[in-house]
């Protein structure tokens, strides 16, 4: 993962980004206006809890990294983070989440409903966005990702509890949930570029491994991670009775002791068992397992850019696994 150079930070990004992701910003205020005044109220209390909008990044990096000149980047950046927000609301509904980013969920404060029909104004918006750039090619690509997100979904909900999910089992999710959104997005610098088809796989697979190494490391921070950093509780993800990489590896690799507690806090999404959790995770060495099964997923995303040319935003593309799987929150 060493880029040839000194590391790029994620402030060399933050930096080479600001002007593009200021207008970006402007572009998902501007959009979201409604006439209805608790979609707007709504939509502003989601938008303006921040988060690392790096799926944005990733598309404006990836048409940047290819000489792109224009401004639909931008627009697509905004689609991008529209998609990903109402994926956002509906998933704390069905999660029954209260905490997100270190505030109270949407759901929490203006109840599931509310929360849901404004996730679909969301992605209606996004699609109104998208026709606007007139490119079959863009609406095929948005339309695909969030169909693979919608089955991703349902394959989670069909897995809450479920203690025989294999490694394999839980790529697939992440894949579909997370990394699809990645993957659609650094495709889209190559469509807006017109690049060869090798460029587009490229950029497409690299999106994937990126996807899937961030959400790795996000599971990894369910069991370490300090709600100052990470906006939710430890936990969360026990209580929902999600069985994580590091839990897979826990009643995999485990004692016989401790895959049963594991499998008793799942089956019964039990928080009081947390403890427990803890410790059988801490002992086993699931959280450095699933860092190393993220580590292989970051070092695939840099491989697949091999065939981009050297600048700025490529360097920044780079770095972005790397820094994916060292963030803390």
């Amino acid at each position: 993962m060493n880029l040839g150079q000194k590391p790029v930070s994620a402030e060399f990004v933050r930096t080479l980004l600001a002007t593009e992701m200021q207008a970006v910003d402007g572009l998902i205020r501007s959009s979201l206006h409604s006439t209805v005044p608790l979609v707007d109220q709504i939509a502003e209390y989601i938008i303006s809890a921040g988060g690392k909008r790096l799926r944005p990044q990733v598309v404006l990096l990836s048409a940047l990294a290819l000489g792109y000149r224009g401004n639909q980047h931008r627009e697509l950046a905004a689609v991008i983070e529209f998609i990903h927000t109402a994926t956002l609301l509906h998933d704390d509904v069905v999660d029954e989440s209260e905490l997100r980013r270190g505030r109270k969920t949407a759901n929490a404060l203006f109840g599931n409903a509310a929360s849901v029909l404004v996730g679909d104004f969301l992605y209606s918006r996004a699609f109104q966005m998208m026709a606007a750039c007139n490119s079959m090619r863009v609406m095929q690509a948005l339309a695909d990702a969030t169909n693979v997100i919608a089955e991703g979904e349902v394959l989670q909900l069909m897995n809450i509890g479920n203690t025989d999910i294999d490694e394999a089992g839980y790529l697939k999710v992440i894949r579909y949930k997370t990394a699809k959104l990645f993957e659609a997005a650094a495709r889209l610098g190559a469509i807006l570029c017109d690049a060869p088809q090798e460029t587009e796989t490229g950029l497409a697979n690299y999106g994937l491994h990126l996807g899937a190494a961030f959400q790795i490391i996000d599971d990894v921070l369910d069991y370490n991670g300090n709600i100052d950093e990470t906006g939710k509780n430890v936990g969360d993800d026990l209580a929902e009775g999600k069985a994580t990489l590091p839990l897979i590896h826990v009643m995999r690799e485990g004692t016989p002791e401790q895959a049963a507690v594991v499998r008793a806090a799942l089956e019964q999404a039990d928080r009081s068992l947390l403890p427990q959790v803890l410790a059988a995770v801490g002992q086993s060495g699931a959280l450095d397992y699933a860092r190393g099964v993220a580590r292989g997923e970051a070092a695939l995303a840099i491989r697949s850019l091999e065939s981009l040319p050297d600048s700025p935003f490529s360097q920044a593309l780079r770095a972005l696994p790397e820094l994916a799987i060292k963030r803390t929150g």
